[in-house]
């Protein structure tokens, strides 16, 4: 009996390991992405890294945990293709409660295999967003509209979704809570948290490129692929305000430096500086009208400077960077706008770097030098021994030999140094 026992129970230990271990092979991992902001260049690069990180290490899918207020349309269009041509299953969750997929996140919903959302949140408002800083002309917000509401019906017919509602929520700007867009086949699935989204998604059956395929999520090991740092400060400078401070940085650090060489930081942090505000705008869309406004303006200040106009170039240089400050970023949405209260501050400290700082150092530069040889030049001495033409002379509290240009000089009288000679001074009789 003992001997049975025990084989009883190591039987019963073999096969719950060899439980376990199928079990674990079966429901694999999952990778999860977490997009937080605007849609940009550098997101869609994240995704895209994701999506084949994902593809590479058998992941049963890819979760895209997303909360956008909507972003650049060609970023938007990489997401979606990247997603529609995925050789693995993918699942966009928007998430936490409180969370939206507005504008380019609608697109990004329909085009996902599996669209799911957690309670308090809300999907909608697609309407294409004008990127000339005025209103749209008709034909062409025509044109951009239809293009879009193609694209959105495309996408939500090929995964079995509401095209009517995403037709609306391009033309009318529709948006729906969770419940609703439930209801309305927006989306598939409606759930708490991450680990209930991985038990409803078991047995859910999807359609690839590929072929179609059953999801094995139910126990699945959640794996987060998270922004490298690389890619989390580009996202950062990616913002309207962070770019518009690189840039106003940058342009004065060279400025400072090319108005007082030798400080050699202020040029290697402003070329840092510009460098990045150049890669940060190359992301947004930019109004070169605003953006020559500015550069106009720092013409100005400079100016100034060089040659004072009791500060009528300083007013204009004032008016023409605040004026292309408002018109740098060519959007009205307002993830891709600059703050105000930032303009502000930005135009008013820089006009007093200008102003003072810049000035100071030119100043400075202009001033007589009076150190070294160059300093003797206009000094004022007493000859020493009688010039006829030369002699000594004291000059500072330093004896020289020098030469009279202006005929005999007697002992104790003043000179004047005109020019230095090597070791040798000019001088001319002080006249009393």
């Amino acid at each position: 009996m003992r001997r049975l026992l025990a084989s009883l129970v190591l039987l019963v230990g073999i096969w719950l390991v060899f439980y376990h271990l199928a079990r674990a092979q079966t429901a694999g991992h999952v990778d999860v992405l977490t997009v937080k902001g605007p849609i940009n260049p550098v997101v869609a690069g994240y995704i895209d890294r994701g999506i084949k990180e994902a593809e590479r290490d058998g992941a049963v899918c890819v979760i895209i945990e997303m909360d956008t207020p909507g972003g650049l349309m060609d970023a938007m269009r990489d997401i979606v293709q990247d997603i529609v041509s995925a050789r693995v299953p993918v699942v966009v969750y928007v998430s936490p409660p409180g969370a939206r997929a507005a504008s380019a996140g609608v697109f990004i919903a329909m085009a996902s295999h599996v669209s799911a959302m957690a309670p308090n949140t809300n999907i909608g408002a697609a309407h294409p967003v004008d990127t000339s800083g005025g209103e749209i002309p008709a034909t062409m917000n025509q044109k951009v509209t239809n293009d879009a509401v193609a694209s959105v019906r495309s996408l939500a017919e090929r995964r079995g979704r509401n095209a009517d509602w995403a037709e609306k929520a391009v033309r009318e700007s529709i948006s729906s809570p969770e419940r609703e867009a439930l209801e309305q086949r927006v989306v598939d699935l409606v759930t708490d948290n991450l680990t209930t989204l991985l038990v409803e998604l078991e047995g859910r059956s999807v359609t690839l490129a590929s072929g179609a395929v059953t999801l094995h999520t139910k126990g699945a090991a959640v794996n987060r692929i998270a922004m490298t740092p690389v890619e989390s400060f580009l996202d950062l400078i990616s913002n309207p305000n962070i770019a518009y401070i690189l840039m106003v940085l940058g342009v004065n650090g060279l400025i400072f430096e090319l108005s007082n060489p030798g400080a050699i930081l202020p040029g290697v942090v402003g070329g840092i500086c510009l460098l990045l505000a150049f890669y940060a705008l190359g992301t947004l869309p930019i109004n070169y009208a605003g953006l020559a406004l500015i550069i106009f303006a720092f013409v100005l200040f400079i100016v100034e400077v060089k040659a004072p106009t009791h500060g009528l170039l300083t007013t204009g240089g004032i008016i023409a960077m605040f004026l292309g400050s408002l018109l740098l970023i060519s959007s009205t949405a307002p993830y891709f706008t600059i703050s105000r209260e930032l303009i502000a501050a930005v135009v008013g400290l820089t006009a007093a770097f200008f102003v003072f700082v810049v000035g100071a150092a030119l100043r400075a530069q202009r001033r007589r030098v009076t150190t070294g040889r160059e300093g003797l030049v206009g000094q004022v001495g007493v000859a020493k021994a009688a010039l006829a033409p030369s002699g000594p002379i004291l000059v500072d509290g330093e004896l020289w030999e020098a030469t009279s240009l202006s005929g005999r000089i007697e002992p104790g009288q003043r000179v004047r140094v005109v020019e230095v000679d090597g070791l040798r001074l000019k001088v001319k009789a002080q006249e009393q």
